[in-house]
């Protein structure tokens, strides 16, 4: 089986372009906020937290009045967030790479849509 990846240019409109930055931004804040929840978790209980534990506290974030914003645009990129998480931190623990890094708003993010979405 062959994967493909195709690369498209697009030209949103104005309402689309909103979507877009607020969708970036949105992956941003879960990444960053579940990057450091799992930090804080190992330096001071010993204690590595899972994809699973993250995605359960996606949840309870979207659930929060002052982040209700995570709910106007879509789950999956989210979710994609989360997971991306988890192979950087297989990754870190495996002896690949460094320590997972925070997410800087100055290179316009990325996020990353599914077959199903």
């Amino acid at each position: 089986m062959t994967q493909r990846a195709y690369k498209y240019r697009c030209f949103p409109t104005a309402e689309q372009e909103n979507l877009w930055r607020r969708t970036m931004g949105c992956v941003r804040l879960v990444y960053n906020k579940a990057l450091a929840t799992r930090t804080k978790a190992w330096y001071e209980k010993q204690e590595r937290v899972g994809y699973k534990e993250t995605s359960s506290l996606l949840t309870e974030w979207k659930k929060a009045e002052e982040l209700d914003f995570l709910n106007e645009v879509s789950c999956v990129p989210l979710q994609q967030c989360l997971r991306h998480l988890q192979k950087a931190f297989a990754n870190f623990w495996g002896k690949r790479a460094k320590y997972p890094r925070f997410k800087a708003k100055r290179n316009g993010g990325s996020a990353e849509f599914t077959k199903s979405a």
